[in-house]
């Protein structure tokens, strides 16, 4: 979510973890095509690409398709994004806005003892994986470039921040001495987080079944982590 410059952004998963990659799975099915009346094209064309991905994923749908699903003509969309790239990154930037608002919603309502926070916030980020699986296939799976692309950053810091600011209530109850930095602790709990949802988190038949949910799993690898940092429900008042 951060620039490039930081672990976090650099830092993607790759197309193997993808739900949209399985022997297994069967195609999925071809999305009806939909007449074009209300006039905003541009909208309609975002509207199109997040069908789309939600289907297929990010590597499986073109510019052409977006325009086909909307009802215009193939030379349609250019008239607002350059190639399927931008079209891509205006989806991702969304995306990260949608999901900074979802963390800070989360993190605003939980209780103050950080531990219960980052229980808090960690279903939030599941929730989102599993309930917009076009937007977080955009941010995360569809390895856009994001030096071209200046607000796609900017969402992506936004979003990050939320991390960063439940880190720092961590990092202030921590008991361990030398207390690790907000910034290292933001980066443990996204990949814990991040990795679960991946894993674990969105539909897919082909995945190997828990004996418990993705929450459950996300509660106990942060219990794991917090006791680590001496930040306990005992103690982290």
């Amino acid at each position: 979510m951060a620039a490039l410059s930081t672990p976090y952004i650099a830092t993607r998963p790759t197309h193997v973890n993808s739900p949209y990659m399985s022997w297994t799975r069967d195609p999925p099915p071809e999305l009806p095509r939909r007449g074009y009346h209300h006039g905003n094209l541009r909208e309609a064309l975002i509207q199109a690409a997040q069908e789309l991905i939600g289907a297929k994923g990010p590597a499986g749908f073109t510019i052409a398709e977006a325009a086909r699903l909307a009802g215009v003509s193939p030379a349609a969309p250019y008239r607002h994004f350059r190639d399927a790239e931008s079209l891509l990154a205006e989806i991702a930037t969304r995306g990260f806005d949608a999901f900074r608002d979802r963390l800070a919603a989360a993190l605003s309502a939980a209780p103050a003892e950080p531990s219960r926070a980052a229980e808090t916030v960690g279903r939030a980020y599941l929730a989102f994986a599993r309930e917009e699986p076009a937007y977080y296939a955009a941010m995360f799976e569809a390895r856009i470039s994001r030096d071209p692309y200046p607000d796609l950053l900017a969402a992506g810091d936004r979003a990050f921040g939320v991390l960063r600011a439940l880190a720092e209530r961590l990092a202030g109850a921590a008991r361990i001495q030398p207390r690790p930095p907000a910034l290292m602790i933001a980066l443990h709990i996204w990949s814990t987080a991040h990795g679960i949802a991946s894993l674990f988190g969105r539909a897919d038949p082909s995945r190997r079944p828990l004996p418990m949910s993705a929450e459950d799993l996300l509660e106990a690898s942060v219990l794991i982590y917090l006791q680590g940092l001496g930040v306990t429900p005992a103690n982290s008042s």
